[in-house]
């Protein structure tokens, strides 16, 4: 029987293996970490959004890095393949808003449970707390790998080390080291879906509010970036969420250029600036004779009333039926684009993943076998490859792992 070896076991690295097992391969696979999908635990706040039940298209739009490579893996691999590769294994899913899958059980554990059971189904040999240190090649094909000074040989070779991102979980660049002493090119590492820092110091004050349904929109120097719409958190250094991790790719990059980025975040997305307008009118004639910071609670979250009266250049305690006309506009101004300066991202090791990775030029797209080296195949986070929140990036990396897996025993049984 031919011998897999894939180093890695999250996401991409499972998949791979129980992929190449069922293709009549002995695989064996090796972990650093005392236990498997350990980062995998900890996606979508420990409830793992496995997949987004949108078509391939509407994928490929949400990986802003490279999506187009994956074009041939998701169309052999799609989410409604993954939907039904985790319920054959029987774990119940469920969909949420924005297509998000998760398990119904809301409890990533039991994603890592059916995976680990299936390996074991399949014989195959899971070494954890086993650290590759070197992929032994001779003449630019695979022969193996060493770890702790001992060699594993092995007809074929599948990377799964992940990239940067959560050093904590075992991510810590090893995959980027292997390839580049094999020959492969590495682009710029960087984060992304990364909280932002922001340069006003009030974010301070709202540290912990979450706001849903606004609008935020990606400014550099006054020229409009993008425009995202849902969910977002204020924190101690700025602001992160769903749409904010979104929008930290535009940002990563714009920084790195030096360029002064600006957000606006429209509170009341839903209303035209008349609709506002004529809403604080109401809300004035309902609290006639009160000050404005207790005339405006019903309007916004509490925390947020002091920020945006001190923006609109409006005393917190001055009586609502004293507010000039232009003050009133300056408020509609701020609740339609309540200005953050940002100053920077949080530490690649805080960023969801990594942006950046072994350059998918050099990756074959339908079976992601390398085209360096051969039967040494290559997926998952180590990849140039990176998408939006919302399921997107494991998606990518079930399909390239049923590939490489798929593709490395059929591969190597012929030879």
């Amino acid at each position: 029987m031919k011998k897999i070896i894939v180093i890695g076991g999250g996401p991409a690295g499972m998949m791979s293996a129980i992929r190449a097992a069922e293709n009549d391969a002995q695989v064996t696979l090796f972990e650093k970490n005392n236990r498997l999908g350990r980062k995998l635990s900890i996606t979508g706040k420990g409830r793992c959004n496995l997949t987004n039940a949108a078509d391939v298209q509407e994928i490929i739009k949400n990986i802003p890095g490279n999506g187009k490579f994956l074009n041939s893996v998701l169309k052999s691999f799609d989410s409604a393949d993954t939907i039904e590769f985790f319920n054959s294994l029987g774990l119940e899913t469920k969909v949420e808003r924005g297509n998000r899958v998760f398990p119904a059980s809301d409890n990533a554990a039991d994603v890592i449970d059916v995976l680990s059971k299936r390996l074991e189904e399949l014989n195959v040999n899971v070494k954890l707390n086993s650290k590759v240190d070197n992929i032994i090649t001779d003449d630019k094909k695979i022969l193996g790998v060493e770890v702790s000074g001992r060699f594993f040989d092995a007809d074929a070779v599948i990377l799964a080390t992940g990239g940067v991102s959560y050093p904590a979980t075992g991510s810590t660049g090893d995959g980027f080291k292997f390839a580049k002493n094999l020959g492969h090119n590495v682009t710029d590492i960087s984060p992304a879906l990364v909280p932002l820092e922001v340069e006003e110091d009030f974010v301070k004050d709202l540290q912990g509010l979450s706001l849903k349904n606004v609008r935020v929109t990606l400014l550099t120097d006054d020229e409009f970036v993008d425009e995202v719409f849902g969910e977002m958190l204020f924190t101690h250094f700025g602001v992160s969420g769903p749409i904010i991790l979104t929008l930290s790719r535009h940002v990563t990059k714009l920084l790195h250029e030096e360029k002064f980025v600006e957000m606006l975040i429209n509170l009341k997305p839903a209303l035209t600036p008349e609709q506002i307008d004529g809403r604080i009118l109401r809300d004035f004639e309902k609290f006639k004779g009160k000050i404005i910071k207790n005339a405006m609670v019903d309007l916004l979250p509490q925390k947020l009333i002091p920020v945006v009266l001190d923006l609109s250049y409006i005393d917190e305690n001055k009586k609502v039926d004293e507010i000039t006309r232009s003050e009133r506009q300056k408020l509609l101004e701020n609740l339609r684009g309540l200005p953050l300066t940002i100053t920077g991202t949080r530490p690649i090791d805080e960023a969801i993943i990594t942006a950046g990775g072994i350059s998918t030029r050099e990756i074959n797209p339908k079976t992601m076998e390398s085209k360096i080296i051969e039967n040494l195949f290559i997926v998952g986070e180590v990849v140039d490859v990176d998408g939006n929140t919302g399921g997107f990036n494991l998606q990518a990396a079930w399909a390239m792992g049923n590939a490489a897996g798929k593709f490395a025993a059929q591969k190597i049984s012929a030879q």
